[in-house]
C-alpha cells in the first residue's frame, strides 16, 4: 500500500492506539482498475475533504485504501455477535477496514472505513469483496435514511474495483467508503466481555463513552450511565425505523451501534403494504427480524450488552444484574415515548389531543392499513391532503377512502395540522422496486437511474412532477420482494 502525505487529509488512529486488542493492522487490497460510480460531494465538503480531490488519482487511493496519510494505522476491527440469535465469538471486519478517524472542520469525529476492501484474518474463508449492488444500495439508502432525519452512517462514495467477484453470478466488484461516527458495536463489547480482561472491558466503555455519551463521564456510576444513554438512544432509532416503515432485515448483535446510528445495508427495503409480519431478507427463514419484530429485537440485543457490562456496574453481581436489568427496562417507555411522539405528528394531531385518544387512533389506523393492504408511505402522505379537504387523496395512494370513513370522522374533527404533516411524512423513499431497477441498470453501466433516484430520495418531502413515478406504490402485479445479504 503506498502512502502519501496531505495536510488537507489527516486520519486519526484512537481506536488502534487506545485499544489494540481490538485491532489488527491490515491494509486493502489494491483495486486493478479503481472508477469512482458515485461520490457524496456534499459529505465530503462536510468533513473537510476536497470533492475535487478526491476525484483524482490520490483521493480515489484515499476513498479505495491503498492511499492513505504516512501516519495512518488501517485496522480490521474485532466483535463478536449474536446472529440469528446465534452466538458466534469472532466475527469481525473479514472485508471490511477502518482506516481511522476524520475530525470534521466542527471538530465531530467520524471514522473513515472501507467495506469490500479485501480479506482479512476475519474473513472466515470469504473472498473479502463486495459487488456494485449492494454497495450502490448502501449508499441509496443511508443518504435517504439521513435525508430522512434518521441517525445513519453514511456513504462517502462508491468506487467500481475493475475486479469480477463471484457470487450467484460473476458481478462487477465495488467497494464502499462509509463514514460513521464509529463502528463500535454491542458485539465489541461481547467480544471484550468474552477475553475476561475486565480492564480491556472498561478501557472500552470509557472509550465509547468519550466518543459517543460524554454525559456519562460526570455520573457517580458512568458504565451504568452509558449503558442507560445506549438503550435510550436505540429506542429512539427504531422508533424512527418504525414510523417511515423501514426493515433492518438482520439486526444481529453486531449490527446495533454504540453510537445509535444505523449500520449495514444488507438485506434492507422498506415497508410496500403494511404488515408487522413482513419480512424481505432472504435469509431471515422464521422472520426473526420481521418489521413488527424489530422493537423486541432492538431490546434483546441491548440485554446482550448489559450482560457484557455486568463486571463494570457493580462488584456485586446480583446488584450488577439489578442494575442492568433496570437499564434494559427503560428501553419500552422510551421506545413508547418515541413512537407515540412520532405518530401524533405523523397524524397532525394538535397539543390538546390526549395520550389515550391519539394512541386509540393510531391503532384503529393500523388495523385498517394492514386489512386493506394499503402501502405504508403513500397513505400516510395522503393524509396531509385529506385534512385540507381532498377525501380522494387516498384513493390515489392506492386506499379505498369509504374504508378508511369511520376513522376519517374520528381524526377530521380533531383539526390535524396538514403543513405539519407533510414535514414528517415523506413524498418519497427508497422504493424496493426502484431500488432493484437501479441497481441493475448499474450492474450493467448505467448509472442515470441510481442518479435520479438519489435526486428524489435526498430530498424525500418535497413533491415535485418530474419525479412522480417514485412516489406512487408498487405496482399491484410485482409479487413478493426478497432482497440478499450481497456477502
Amino acid at each position: 500500500m503506498s502512502t502519501s502525505t496531505r495536510p488537507a487529509v489527516s486520519l486519526e488512529g484512537r481506536f488502534a492506539t487506545e485499544l489494540p486488542e481490538l485491532a489488527i493492522p491490515w491494509q486493502a487490497e489494491t483495486p486493478p482498475e479503481p472508477r469512482i460510480l458515485v461520490l457524496n460531494e456534499a459529505l465530503a465538503t462536510e468533513l473537510g475533504l476536497d470533492p475535487g480531490w478526491l476525484r483524482t488519482p490520490d483521493g480515489v487511493g484515499l476513498l479505495t485504501g491503498r492511499s492513505v496519510p504516512a501516519d495512518a494505522t488501517p485496522v480490521a476491527q474485532a466483535y463478536a455477535g449474536h446472529q440469528f440469535g446465534a452466538y458466534s465469538p469472532r466475527l469481525g471486519d473479514g472485508r471490511a477496514l477502518l482506516l481511522g478517524e476524520l475530525l470534521d472542520p466542527v471538530g465531530r469525529r467520524r471514522d473513515l472505513h472501507l467495506k469490500g476492501s479485501g480479506r482479512t484474518p476475519f474473513a472466515r474463508g470469504g473472498d473479502g469483496l463486495a459487488t456494485v449492488g449492494p454497495m450502490l444500495r448502501e449508499h441509496v439508502v443511508s443518504e435517504a435514511m439521513h435525508a430522512l432525519g434518521i441517525p445513519t452512517t453514511r456513504s462517502l462514495g462508491v468506487v467500481a474495483t475493475g475486479r469480477w467477484v463471484q457470487r450467484r453470478t460473476t458481478l462487477p466488484g465495488a467497494l464502499l467508503a462509509r463514514v460513521a461516527g464509529s463502528h463500535l458495536r454491542v458485539g465489541t463489547f461481547q467480544f471484550a466481555r468474552a477475553t475476561g480482561d475486565v480492564g480491556l472491558l472498561r478501557r472500552l466503555a470509557d472509550h465509547a463513552i468519550d466518543r459517543h455519551h460524554p454525559d456519562a463521564a460526570g455520573s457517580e456510576d458512568r458504565y451504568a450511565a452509558l449503558l442507560r444513554s445506549v438503550v435510550a438512544d436505540q429506542a429512539s432509532l427504531v422508533a424512527r425505523w418504525m414510523l417511515v416503515g423501514f426493515v433492518h432485515g438482520v439486526m444481529n448483535t453486531d449490527n446495533t451501534t454504540i453510537s445509535g446510528e444505523t449500520i449495514d445495508y444488507g438485506p434492507c427495503a422498506f415497508l410496500d403494504r403494511y404488515d408487522p409480519a413482513t419480512v424481505y431478507s432472504s435469509i431471515d427463514t422464521e422472520g426473526r427480524y420481521a418489521y413488527g419484530n424489530q422493537p423486541a429485537v432492538a431490546r434483546w440485543n441491548l440485554a446482550r450488552l448489559a450482560e457484557a457490562m455486568l463486571p463494570l456496574l457493580h462488584e456485586e453481581e446480583d446488584r450488577a444484574v439489578e442494575i442492568a436489568v433496570e437499564a434494559v427496562e427503560a428501553f419500552v417507555p422510551a421506545y413508547g415515548a418515541s413512537w407515540s411522539t412520532g405518530m401524533r405528528a405523523k397524524l397532525g394531531l394538535p397539543a390538546q389531543v390526549t395520550a389515550a385518544d391519539a394512541d386509540s387512533l393510531t391503532e384503529e389506523l393500523l388495523v385498517l392499513l394492514q386489512e386493506h393492504r394499503v402501502d405504508h408511505t403513500s397513505f400516510f402522505r395522503s393524509l396531509g391532503a385529506v385534512a385540507r379537504g381532498d377525501t380522494d387523496a387516498t384513493r390515489r395512494a392506492g386506499a379505498d377512502p369509504a374504508a378508511f370513513e369511520a376513522w376519517f370522522r374520528r381524526w377530521l374533527p380533531l383539526q390535524p395540522d396538514a403543513a405539519s404533516m407533510d414535514r414528517v411524512n415523506p413524498v418519497h423513499i427508497p422504493r424496493n422496486h426502484l431500488v432493484e431497477e437501479a441497481l441493475d441498470a448499474a450492474v450493467e453501466g448505467d448509472l442515470t437511474p441510481v442518479d435520479r433516484l438519489l435526486e428524489a430520495v435526498t430530498d424525500p418531502y418535497v413533491e415535485r412532477p418530474s419525479l412522480e413515478r417514485y412516489a406512487g406504490p408498487a405496482p399491484a402485479d410485482l409479487g413478493p420482494y426478497v432482497t440478499f445479504c450481497g456477502t
